[in-house]
């Protein structure tokens, strides 16, 4: 049997052996001189990562720019209030052969002046024009300002939306900032839960050794050891994995490396919470309902389109021909310069298509609808945001209740855990008692390293539902012990 157990506990050793070889050679080859490939490492406090991916993070970059863009769109909106002011001038040579008729409107045969020659001819001349039209709307029946108000309203929507991305980048950031902390702090129980088991094993096999003790012991120690050591290896794996989430949210390049700062969260254990917001100080109601107002800005613009236009116009223009209404054909740069001239001023009242009124009255329809539609989805955005800060609240008071509790559980592990080695020591009992014990503790240690950052979580969530991280970031400044 203790021949049984030294092989065993060989092959253990060379298991282990080849597992070290196998996780540290390409680091070691890494280390080489001329190798070395190091990526830059970066470390933040949660207030930090949160103001770097509200700078850097591209979506929130293409969420300002639609506000400039929508803010240069008021621009055009209000320069239709400005005047018009065309000018042109031309030169051709063509024929100046014309008839009397009717032409009807088309975009295809050049328009020609001047009586019909009693002849058709070949010949050629100069032709040239130039003129200006001034016009100018000077009041409206409210579409102009429709338009603008249309157009601002677009403004604020983009500025909500802007909100609304920043927050779930801040959001989706403080998640994966936790989750590191989480995952280090798992991490840190492990390693003390494998030093323990490490302790005992070699308790262990002195007591086998010196036939004190049956082997099945030395098994039952090794046995607990190496799965202590396979939940090392699992946490180290989910730190590394929330490191990369961390990484992608805050915008840096796959390149670089983040390590967390959070001394100060796992020093202080705030004992207030964010003051409560309404839900439509959110800034997803808010951005709902710019919605709202968007699509009623955009019925406001329908009400005005069926209404007429004034206009104020002045035109001035001069004409040359190198033809006369004898059927004289002049020569060389005759008709270059301008013969007569012309000026006019006059009202203008523009009627839109009076058969227009069907569909028309159907996009007003349709315009109706969606601004229900949308108010509607306000409506649903109210709920779900009074909601989330419930929960959120049941949260945070469940988080607190676990962190008051995890220290008493941990005291009585341990306790458990010493009175365990005591009596195993005093050959009171058997190896089982002791892994029991060891379980408990780890399980304690573990829950009680988490209780902490989850308090943290609850009130970040609670903080994401009331839409606004500056009391969650006045928390985190907050001296030792909460206020």
């Amino acid at each position: 049997m203790v021949e049984y157990t030294r092989v065993l506990r060989a092959s253990g050793r060379l298991i282990c052996i080849l597992i070290l070889s196998v996780c540290v050679w390409p680091a070691a080859v890494r280390a080489q001189p001329g190798t070395e490939l190091t990526a830059p490492t970066q470390a933040f406090t949660l207030e930090e990562a949160l103001q770097y991916a509200s700078d850097h993070y591209p979506t929130i970059k293409a969420a300002l720019e639609q506000v400039t863009a929508s803010t240069a769109d008021v621009g055009v909106a209000r320069a239709a209030y400005l005047p018009r002011l065309d000018a042109m001038w031309q030169a051709n040579r063509a024929t100046v052969n014309n008839v009397t008729g009717l032409l009807l409107p088309q975009s295809v045969i050049a328009s020609i002046t001047g009586p019909p020659f009693a002849s058709a001819s070949g010949d050629t001349v100069w032709g040239s024009a130039a003129g200006a039209l001034f016009s100018w709307e000077p009041f409206d029946l409210g579409l102009r300002g429709a338009s603008v108000h249309s157009a601002e309203a677009a403004v604020s929507r983009a500025r909500a939306d802007e909100a609304v991305t920043r927050l779930n980048v801040q959001a989706a950031v403080g998640v994966a900032f936790l989750d590191v902390v989480r995952a280090e702090q798992a991490l840190n129980a492990a390693d003390a839960d494998v030093e323990r088991r490490a302790v005992l094993g070699r308790t262990v096999h002195t007591l086998v050794d010196n036939q004190l003790r049956p082997g099945a012991e030395a098994s039952r120690a090794d046995a607990e050891g190496a799965a202590a050591q396979t939940r090392v290896l699992q946490a180290r794996e989910s730190l590394l994995l929330a490191r990369i989430t961390l990484t992608r949210v805050m915008g840096i390049a796959s390149t670089g490396t983040v390590s967390v700062v959070a001394s100060n969260l796992m020093a202080n254990v705030p004992i207030g919470s964010p003051p409560r917001v309404a839900p439509p100080s959110h800034p997803l109601a808010q951005s709902q309902q710019t919605a709202v107002d968007l699509a009623r800005s955009q019925e406001e613009v329908l009400a005005h389109t069926d209404r007429p236009r004034v206009y104020l116009q002045s035109n001035f223009f001069a004409r040359g021909s190198g033809a006369d209404t004898t059927g004289f054909v002049g020569h060389g740069s005759d008709g270059l310069w301008f013969d007569r001239g012309n000026w006019a001023a006059g009202v203008q009242v523009v009627f839109p298509n009076v058969f227009d009124f069907a569909s028309l009255h159907a996009r007003q329809a349709a315009s109706a609808a969606t601004t229900r539609a949308e108010r509607a989805r306000y409506d649903e955005t109210l709920l779900a945001v009074s909601t989330q800060q419930q929960a959120a609240t049941v949260m945070v008071e469940a988080a607190r209740a676990v962190a008051a509790n995890t220290p008493v559980q941990l005291d009585a592990a341990r306790q458990g855990e010493l009175q365990a080695r005591a009596r195993y020591d005093a050959g009171l009992t058997n190896i089982i008692e002791v892994a029991d014990a060891q379980n408990l503790l780890a399980q304690a240690d573990y829950q009680n390293a988490l209780a902490r950052v989850d308090v943290w979580r609850a009130l970040f969530a609670q903080a994401i539902a009331q839409g606004t991280l500056t009391p969650f970031v006045d928390l985190m400044r907050a001296p030792a012990g909460g206020r």
